[in-house]
């Protein structure tokens, strides 16, 4: 019982250090599309064009880095646990967790399972706050039809 409650404590503080991660992150991307839009004069973005292609890339590229720093963390805490023999194994095994595709227990000692288990709720929370952010981002892309007919 109290090797179950210390890893619920371990997964509670990777999860809001993951958390915080995340939302600093979309808070400098939301901050860098709001230095675009002032520099540009406007919100509205052209889908096919060169500024479009930008602004959706780097978004795309911001995102890939959060997920990729709060993978590694995971990965990095399951070697310094001794969780994960390898850090290779441990960068692999944190990447399919985190990403909601499944593991195989023998990848994680038994004593740690719980862990992985909870990494990979974290992880889909975490996808699914990126693709909110994505999404949001994405409405400002207008067909160049639409921006030709609204004065915004």
């Amino acid at each position: 019982m109290a090797a179950m409650l210390l890893e619920l404590v371990v997964a509670t503080v990777m999860v809001l250090l993951t958390v915080m991660i995340h939302g600093g992150g979309l808070l400098l991307l939301g901050r860098l599309l709001a230095m675009r839009e002032r520099a540009a004069g406007h919100i509205r973005i052209a889908p096919l064009s060169v500024e479009g292609a930008v602004v959706a890339t780097i978004a795309a590229l911001g995102l890939l880095v959060l997920h990729g720093i709060e993978i590694w963390l995971y990965a990095l805490f399951y070697r310094m646990i001794g969780a994960v023999d390898a850090l290779r194994d441990a960068v692999y095994f944190s990447t399919i967790t985190f990403a909601s595709i499944g593991f195989s227990d023998a990848s994680i000692k038994e004593s740690w399972r719980l862990l992985g288990a909870l990494e990979g709720i974290n992880g889909a929370l975490l996808i699914g706050w990126s693709v909110a952010f994505f999404v949001t981002l994405m409405t400002r892309f207008t067909p160049s039809s639409a921006r030709d007919h609204d004065p915004a």
